[in-house]
């Protein structure tokens, strides 16, 4: 062979060996090849799912765990709260054993531990005392800035300076309002602090008695000379009495008898539930309510649940008893002139006979005298008022209503107030402050007789009264514990309800005690100095039995 031809061989053998290499595999070749790089694939995915499997149960075994934990703190909790009871049962046993078997040394534990247990429950005490008192600081702090900062926008336009000046001495730095004004002619002379005297409405308390005394004469239900026993000790109280010391459970039974019905007409008489018509803008209504029964009736009749009135209204209606039953419209004179020409205008006449009003008069003269209102007592001039004392509008409330002097009248002075440390005493006592304040200009005029409070033609207490607190409710409010009058109060309220005159129990089972007559003195001076007063700044009515004697 030639060289040539020899040097064709391996070249031919390269150029086959590269077609081998290139040429694309058999399907059988193929299918291993995908079978062998699939097996990789599915032990990676086997790894996958185990993985996944382990921390799937690690995160069991950790919910297991905390589980168990938990479990053990519960546990453990039980336990200490067993042995904690065994320790106080133990404790319960040995505070229980006789002090006569115990050594001196479970003596003195005992002791130790008594004293500490007492400690702990004194200071405990202290501080919720502690707590509550600055609340309650708080809120009459928040009453008082309210006042001041309503008096800074009255409009005094048209009011007499002296008595604006008179009453804001008298109420002091009081969170309340003072109304003043002529009982006569129905001039207002004063209202301080208007936004609480005209444009908000009270619960009345124990002066919306007066609305249920007048109700109940009128009706024919209360015999004024009456002596009723209210199931109170051994006392038995009339008109006169009820009124002066407030006593709840006569005017339950009173306004059970008289119905709703009645009392609410009585009480739209006298102008509750409706404006005066003051030349005041935003004069509020008050508040009536619609419908009652049962013992709300008569628990209405003696603490004035669900009615409000404004300060205006209750000197209104103490205008109305001083002046014989006119109803008047109170106008504040703007001008000076106007002032001079004043005209009083009767917005209506009251159909209440005038006994009524001369039958209600003594027991507010009493109240003032001897009674509830004793705060505003002046020796000089005869007042008369009704207090009264509940918690109404977020706060407790003292009021009094009332005009003077009672044989000439010259001024009515109303007055609400606002704090937790207050009644119908406090506000007796600022009205006072203004009748002082104002006697040498509206006191008792020269060259009339004055009725003084030693007059033997003014009311006496028919119970001894150092004993009176045991009829007074005043001081009791809402949460009064004498309503004796519950059982069969309300047993002839249907009858009087529906416009029928019934016979009232309280007559039926009453024992009548005529007032001894009283020989008047010769008067030689119209006016009479006053008699030697107590200690205590109260003249003490002279002392009576507990029973009258028949």
């Amino acid at each position: 062979m030639t060289p040539k031809f020899r040097s064709l061989g391996p070249a031919a053998f390269i150029i086959s060996a590269v077609f081998l290499i290139a040429a694309p595999p058999s399907p059988a070749a193929s299918k291993a090849s995908r079978r062998a790089a699939a097996k990789p694939s599915k032990s990676a995915a086997k790894r996958g799912r185990a993985d996944r499997e382990a921390r799937r149960d690690s995160r069991q075994s950790k919910r297991e765990r905390a589980a168990d934990r938990r479990h053990g703190r519960d546990d453990r909790r039980h336990a200490r709260d067993d042995r904690r009871s065994r320790r106080e049962e133990r404790a319960a046993k040995e505070s229980r054993k006789d002090p006569r078997k115990m050594s001196k040394r479970e003596r003195m534990l005992e002791a130790r531990r008594e004293a500490e247990r007492r400690r702990r429950e004194a200071a405990e005490r202290a501080r919720q005392i502690a707590l509550a008192l600055a609340r309650q600081r708080a809120a009459d702090q928040a009453l008082r800035d309210e006042t001041a900062a309503n008096i800074q926008h009255d409009n005094t336009t048209g009011e007499d300076p002296e008595v604006r000046r008179v009453a804001l001495q008298a109420l002091g730095d009081r969170a309340g309002t003072v109304v003043v004004m002529n009982p006569k002619t129905g001039q207002v002379y004063t209202v301080v602090n208007q936004e609480w005297g005209l444009r908000r409405g009270f619960k009345p308390c124990s002066t919306t008695k007066l609305v249920t005394g007048l109700a109940g004469l009128t009706e024919h239900v209360i015999d004024p000379v009456q002596t009723v026993n209210i199931g109170t000790s051994s006392y038995g109280l009339d008109l006169t009495d009820s009124l002066a010391f407030s006593n709840n459970g006569y005017f339950q039974r009173v306004g059970g008898q008289v119905g709703f019905t009645k009392m609410m007409e009585y009480a739209r008489k006298l102008g509750l539930g409706q404006t005066t018509g003051i030349n005041f803008p935003l004069e509020s209504p008050g508040r009536l309510p619609v419908f009652k029964e049962g013992y709300a009736v008569n628990h209405m009749s003696s603490h004035g649940d669900d009615i409000e009135v404004t300060a205006l209204q209750l000197a209104n209606i103490a205008s109305a008893i001083g002046n014989g039953g006119h109803l008047l419209v109170p106008h504040m004179p703007r001008t000076p002139v106007e002032g001079v020409n004043f005209k009083r205008e009767v917005k209506r006449e009251l159909d209440i006979p005038q006994e009524s009003y001369a039958h209600m008069i003594p027991g507010m003269i009493g109240s003032v005298s001897y009674g509830t209102g004793k705060r505003a007592y002046n020796p000089y001039e005869t007042l008369a008022g009704k207090t009264g004392t509940c918690t109404g509008q977020g706060s407790k409330l003292g009021l009094f209503t009332s005009f003077g002097p009672v044989h000439d009248p010259q001024l009515a002075v109303a007055v609400i107030l606002r704090n937790s440390h207050t009644g119908g005493k406090y506000a007796a006592e600022v009205a006072g402050q203004v009748y002082r304040g104002l006697q040498g200009r509206f006191g008792p005029r020269p060259g009339t007789q004055p009725l003084l409070a030693s007059d033997p033609l003014a009311p006496r207490p028919h119970i001894d009264p150092r004993k009176a607190a045991e009829v007074s409710d005043e001081e009791k409010g809402d949460d009064d514990a004498a309503d004796a009058a519950e059982a069969g109060a309300t047993t002839t309220q249907a009858g009087a309800q529906n416009g029928a005159v019934a016979q009232p129990a309280i007559q039926k089972t009453a024992k009548t005690v005529e007032r001894p007559p009283a020989v008047a003195p010769a008067v030689t001076n119209p006016t009479p100095a006053p008699q030697q007063r107590s200690s205590q700044g109260v003249e003490r009515p002279r002392r009576v039995f507990d029973r009258p004697e028949n």
